[in-house]
């Protein structure tokens, strides 16, 4: 069996659905409590069991003959989120219990990472698993901060300090898109902001630059369609070729908000008409212009799966699941 934590969060749900495909017995570790959408993020599948993450560590131990590798995408993933003591708990020390865990058992382990953990990208966005770069790099909030660390305990692991997995794959994910993303609200993907502000007033509301080298909505980010991160997951989870490591996984390119946005007008037979508003004050100083993952380390290493264009990932979405009878996957 697969455990997945997270498995019923936006990136959690796709791997599911994938591995549920498969006809992989699959395990979800996660809250669901009373939102509208997150439970349908996994009605559709067929779960060997449903637990609650508190309830994780004994039901490792009670079942680690049957686990051939585990998924860990669950964290506080709100990039605002000020209680750093509930981020360490959720983010970094889940984390190290599994890592420990996945190395007494010899479990793969394949977790996220994030790109907040480049901060302002003053260093690029390079995938570097060295104590150098790592040290060079100082992400913009907590949430960054915590994937960060953690990368930074997996280095120390794998240097010789610890016991590590069997084999493992650290995911610097970079801005996804796509189904199952519903219940973050305020956090989901600028596609889906962008259809609801379209759908409700005919209109969307971009950014203001304040940065000199960016012009209105030409900030730039490397915006990635969620089929193209469960595809490294996978490869990184059941291909015993996949090298151990910390990849980045976007599309490679960046692309600015005001592609995106004539994309989704586009898409929906709208007339194009943006509005610029600007930057809030609890974004100021933590914005990032400029995101672009090197996709080099991971082609390296065997992944030789392109990655979906914005036109075309758009166009799964949109046509797919935001304008389709089922939003879900």
């Amino acid at each position: 069996m697969y455990v997945i934590t997270g498995g019923a969060g936006f990136i959690g749900s796709n791997i599911a659905a994938a591995l549920d495909s498969f006809d992989e017995d699959i395990v979800i570790v996660d809250w669901l409590g009373a939102d509208a959408f997150k439970w349908r993020n996994i009605a559709k599948r067929r779960l060997a069991d449903l637990i609650a993450p508190e309830e994780l560590r004994a039901f490792l131990e009670a079942n680690r003959a049957k686990i051939c590798g585990v998924v860990h995408m669950g964290a506080i993933s709100t990039t605002t989120e000020t209680d750093v003591d509930a981020i360490v708990r959720n983010n970094f020390r889940l984390s190290v219990d599994l890592w420990r865990f996945c190395a007494r058992a010899e479990i793969p382990l394949v977790y996220a990472s994030s790109a907040a953990t480049y901060g302002d990208g003053e260093h690029g966005f390079l995938d570097r698993f060295d104590d150098d770069y790592l040290g060079m790099l100082r992400p913009l909030n907590p949430y960054g901060w915590s994937k960060h660390v953690f990368d930074r305990f997996v280095l120390r692991s794998a240097q010789g300090h610890e016991p590590v997995p069997p084999r493992w794959v650290g995911l610097k994910f970079f801005n996804v898109y796509g189904p199952n993303e519903y219940h973050k609200g305020g956090q989901r993907s600028v596609a889906a902001h962008l259809h609801a502000q379209i759908r409700e007033r005919g209109a969307v509301r971009l950014f203001r630059s304040e940065n000199p080298a960016y012009a209105d909505g030409e900030q730039l980010r490397d915006f990635v369609w969620v089929g193209d991160c469960v595809d490294v997951a996978l490869w990184a989870l059941k291909d015993q070729s996949a090298a151990s490591g910390l990849y980045n996984v976007g599309s490679g390119v960046a692309r600015s908000f005001y592609d995106k946005a004539r994309i989704m007008f586009a898409e929906l037979g709208v007339d194009s008409k943006i509005e610029f508003i600007d930057l809030p004050a609890n974004l100021k100083g933590k914005y990032q212009y400029y995101t672009c993952a090197s996709l080099d380390k991971l082609r390296a290493a065997g992944y030789n799966q392109s990655m979906t264009s914005l036109e075309n990932g758009l166009r799964k979405y949109v046509q797919g699941y935001l304008e389709g009878t089922d939003p879900f996957c």
